[in-house]
């Protein structure tokens, strides 16, 4: 179909539109050329092909900019060997697919079981329909003896005194799409049980020598992002100018409001993935009544933070992107009691990541000249919605890729 309208209940634009009841959708060629109320466009458009989703709402599709699917998934998950590694990291792909999420912010740490290369990842993901952007990391895990690799190193591992080597640093800046969490300012529980890390939250660098990574990426264009919990890690990394905090687990009052004035952007983790109680739904609100641009993302796959309230789990196996909307509820709920508009609640798992890519004028809101990137739905994904059966259609880019009526 070269162009096709879409008719549905109500749209959730996530754009200066906002909600449209009874709206409608024109594409044409991938993109959207327009959206407005049924009333208006149907005038305009007579003879186009009319798909009926009157019973329905319509959203933007799913962005979680913080995953581990292609690299540490397949290994955690199955008993995959070289040759069909992939094979499985494309079926969890299109787990997520099915969930929602057609764009992903992929990170790549470096694996002692995988010897791929970042070529290889973005070579293995190039046909799924998804828009995936990699994100090039160092990482420190904590292990008695903290183990340290990178993607550029990719299985080998590497020392300290490595990860501050600026040529090396130099090579992951380059390589990297987006500010995912370049650096880990705190050695990482990663998906291992917490008495197999315990120097989980270790601060692994200085101030003068996270400054100077920092100036890196800043000396080439780019913005960085770090993996950081705690108030002495965020409080190093506010300082040294990292542009994205991922988790920021532990944030203080002072902290966000440090973090606000300074234009920094926080992808929360409410399900976990540092050495510290994950972020709740009242540090999301306080973060987003500050100003802050705030996205949710799963770090999938990832054993979840147990004992909290916002979290349903009774049992620490690993958890996929399927649990976005679920994840984000409580956060999303709570925003909507305080008076926030359903456009900007959903932009949390939308619009914000998308930005978070580099990519929020290609998709995140349902608007003219975007990618059509949409989902049919029995409600708002994350605010009505959490099961992934109520997602009956996934557009990208203006192509239908999940059908479940």
């Amino acid at each position: 179909m070269s162009r096709y309208m879409i008719h549905a209940k109500k749209i959730v634009t996530v754009s200066n539109k906002g909600t449209l009841e009874d709206g409608a959708m024109v594409i044409e060629n991938e993109k959207i050329i327009e959206v407005d109320t049924w009333k208006k466009i149907s005038k305009a458009y007579i003879s186009v092909l009319v798909i009926d989703y009157s019973q329905y709402v319509i959203t933007p599709s799913l962005v979680d900019c913080h995953t581990h699917l292609l690299e540490f998934a397949p290994t955690s998950l199955y008993p995959v060997t070289p040759a069909t590694h992939f094979v499985v990291g494309n079926a969890i792909l299109f787990d997520a697919l099915s969930s929602g999420i057609t764009a992903l912010g992929e990170q790549i740490c470096g694996h002692p079981l995988c010897d791929f290369s970042i070529e290889d990842y973005r070579e293995a993901a190039r046909n799924m329909p998804m828009d995936i952007s990699f994100a090039t990391t160092s990482i420190s895990i904590g292990f008695e003896e903290l183990a340290h690799f990178s993607a550029i190193t990719q299985s080998n591992g590497i020392k300290k005194e490595d990860l501050i080597d600026l040529s090396l640093v130099k090579k992951i800046a380059f390589e990297s799409n987006y500010p995912g969490e370049n650096i880990f300012i705190n050695a990482t529980p990663a998906n291992f049980k917490p008495n197999e890390v315990p120097k989980a939250g270790t601060i692994i660098y200085s101030y003068e020598e996270l400054e100077q990574v920092v100036n890196v990426y800043h000396q080439l264009g780019k913005q960085i992002g770090a993996h950081v919990a705690g108030e002495e890690g965020i409080e190093m990394a506010l300082e040294a100018g990292i542009d994205v905090l991922h988790h920021a687990h532990g944030i203080t009052d002072e902290l966000i409001e440090k973090a606000s004035k300074r234009g920094v952007r926080i992808v929360a983790t409410p399900m976990g993935g540092t050495h510290l109680k994950p972020n709740s739904p009242e540090e999301i609100l306080k973060l987003v009544r500050n100003n802050i641009p705030v996205s949710i993302s799963t770090d999938a796959y990832l054993p979840p933070y147990l004992g909290v309230s916002w979290l349903p789990y009774q049992e620490q196996s690993l958890k996929g992107p399927d649990q976005l909307m679920l994840i984000a509820q409580p956060s999303m709920q709570l925003l909507k009691k305080h008076h926030y508009d359903e456009n900007e609640v959903l932009a949390l798992i939308t619009n914000n990541p998308a930005a978070i890519l580099g990519k929020e004028n290609q998709f995140g809101r349902l608007e003219k000249g975007l990618d059509a990137n949409f989902l049919v739905t029995d409600g708002i994904p994350g605010l009505e919605i959490t099961n992934n059966e109520q997602i009956k259609n996934v557009f990208y880019r203006g192509e239908k890729v999940i059908d479940r009526n």
